[in-house]
């Protein structure tokens, strides 16, 4: 058994919440940009006090509508400008935020607001009203409704006249640390998604210790970032909270208008799951492809690469300083303006990155710095700092936290970050918190300096018939980095061999289809048998297999037809393979690998 802990750095008061940050700052720097809102193509300054306005008269407007100190208020929408208000708001009036993803099905919404027991909902589209409605009959508790994009919030701000600042100064002064602020369900990957309860003391604890002793270098004056991730996701939230406690510029945006965006905001960091990350390299390269610049880009990439690793060991040499000089200005120089230009660094989450890629961008000159953590730990449970830089791990432990690895490899947290328990389940709460240790259900491996790094799922390691235990998820992983792969899941639980589902990806297969001389219109399903496609896949596999033993590596794989979509309810919110439905929807198919 191996630990390793670092002491928090920032103490919190037990009368802290998360409404102080932003009303001490309102009162003592007023004009402070804090926030920046999209007002059609260009960018509008939001300064703290009108930032703690806005708060304060949508606050009143709920205590007003009868929402008490403890009461739950659900949030459904998608991450924009007026999401972030709602959640201090809520705050603000002594109240508990149930996000609710903005793709949620009515089943979905009515498990949510009728386990949390939500008062009221917040709803972003007419869609979403109408969803609500159509489960509005089995929710008695539920009393409001109001809409984003209907003026239901200028209706509810102009309802909370009479509520003096007295009343709303009491009730936001009425929660502590030790209060409840959110309720976070869980994405179901592995049954009816439970309801993480985290208090106001996770967060501002934790957002202030990653942001002091984790990422202070990123967090310097002027810092911005550009939040495009669903805020119903604990990573989103987290940063979200960090932002306000420590006066960094945020902004919102989503990914269809993310790139225009990019380029108008101009942020000094992002945070982005691992796919975004592969999607800009793989588009970069086709385009190179397209363009006839191919050998440069893949030349460029192994610069990048080898620069990096060199930098881990000392100086690069003089040869590859020149090079990685002269491919700065061919290659490097538009992969970064191609995110606004000023990114330095960007914080990732939620799935592993890949040694190659987090080489690849440093060299380009964005450090990606890979952390871990689930929405139980608030997000973040270790993260690597460019001080303390490990390619390949998940970063030490941010300050406040223990890590330990148990004697069957589970990875176990105990800390500023954990959870109290689980709404309304007492039973989860008992299996997964014991003596304030977290189980995360996650293996992995700490080394001799803290490093932590992610080997596996220790409810999803599969074990042969002939009795051979396999972590799936490294070898997908390393599949899901190839250009035409955008999804894969292994199998083999019980079986001869270990297999594999594969999906393509349809945004590469353009550009791959007029290099090799396909027709434009050949489908996903005419594709996934031509020969040389599958010579590719045959490569990416064999490539996969060579990261472990011949016992653990895939034999036979398919490549399915359809991509797994959340829509089709094979991948959460937070892109996360739901395995057991992937099983149950292509059962025919993982039958024919062993037939």
């Amino acid at each position: 058994m191996r630990e390793f802990s670092v002491p928090a750095m920032v103490e919190v008061p037990a009368s802290a919440n998360l409404t102080d940050a932003p009303f001490t700052r309102a009162a003592e720097d007023p004009g402070r940009v804090v926030l920046r809102r999209k007002s059609g193509e260009t960018w509008r300054d939001v300064t703290a006090a009108e930032f703690a306005a806005e708060v304060t008269g949508l606050a009143k407007g709920l205590i007003a509508a009868g929402v008490e100190p403890g009461d739950r208020v659900a949030l459904m929408s998608r991450t924009r400008y007026e999401w972030t208000v709602l959640d201090y708001a809520i705050w603000a009036a002594g109240a508990v935020t149930v996000p609710i993803y903005e793709t949620s099905a009515p089943q979905q919404i009515e498990w949510i607001v009728g386990d949390s027991g939500a008062k009221a909902v917040f709803a972003e589209t007419a869609d979403h009203l109408a969803a609500i409605e159509e489960v509005r009959e089995a929710l008695p508790a539920l009393a409001n409704v109001w809409g984003i994009e209907s003026g239901g919030l200028d209706t509810l701000a102009s309802s909370g006249g009479d509520v003096s600042d007295e009343t709303f100064e009491e009730r936001r002064r009425s929660r502590s640390a030790a209060d409840l602020a959110t309720i976070i369900y869980t994405s179901g990957t592995t049954g009816r998604p439970k309801g993480c309860e985290l208090t106001h003391g996770n967060f501002v604890e934790t957002s202030r210790n990653a942001i002091e002793g984790a990422i202070r270098e990123v967090t310097v004056d002027g810092s911005s970032t550009l939040l495009f991730l669903p805020l119903a996701h604990v990573f989103a939230r987290l940063i979200q909270v960090a932002t306000v406690e420590s006066g960094i510029v945020l902004g919102h945006s989503d990914v269809p208008s993310l790139l225009p965006d990019l380029a108008t905001f101009r942020p000094t960091f992002l945070l982005a799951v691992p796919r975004v990350f592969e999607k800009v390299y793989n588009g970069a390269e086709q385009k190179a492809e397209a363009d006839g610049k191919g050998k440069i880009f893949r030349a460029a990439a192994d610069t990048a690469i080898a620069y990096s690793r060199a930098l881990d060991g000392g100086r690069p040499g003089l040869g590859l300083r020149l090079r990685h000089k002269l491919f700065d200005v061919l290659v490097y120089g538009k992969l970064r303006a191609a995110v606004g230009g000023r990114v330095e660094y960007a914080v990732s989450g939620g799935a592993a990155l890949g040694e190659r890629l987090g080489h690849f961008f440093r060299g380009v000159g964005i450090t990606i710095l890979e952390g871990y953590g689930l929405t139980e730990t608030t997000a973040p449970a270790s993260v690597n700092r460019p001080s303390a830089l490990k390619i390949g791990t998940v970063g030490q432990p941010i300050p406040g936290v223990t890590v330990k690895i148990a004697d069957d490899g589970e990875v176990m947290v105990r800390g500023v970050n954990v959870l109290t328990g689980y709404w309304n389940n007492e039973a989860a709460t008992k299996e997964s918190l014991e003596d304030g240790w977290f189980h995360t259900g996650d293996l992995g491996a700490l080394d001799e300096d803290g490093f932590l790094s992610i080997t596996g799922r220790k409810k999803e390691i599969l074990v042969t018939a002939g009795g051979k235990n396999v972590a799936p998820a490294p070898l997908e992983d390393r599949l899901r980095a190839h250009p035409l792969i955008s999804q894969c899941m292994v199998v083999g639980d019980g079986r001869k061999f270990i297999g594999a589902l594969i999906t393509l990806d349809e945004e590469a297969l353009g550009p791959w289809k007029e290099r090799n001389g396909k027709p434009a219109g050949m489908t996903v399903d005419e594709l996934r048998t031509d020969a040389d496609l599958v010579a590719e896949i045959d490569a990416a596999v064999a490539e996969a297999n060579k990261s472990v033993s011949r016992a653990e590596s895939i034999k036979k794989y398919a490549i399915l037809a359809v991509d797994f979509t959340e829509e089709a309810g094979h991948m959460t919110p937070s892109l996360k393979v739901r395995r057991h439905a992937v099983m149950k929807d292509f059962a025919e198919e993982i039958e024919r690998l062993y037939a």
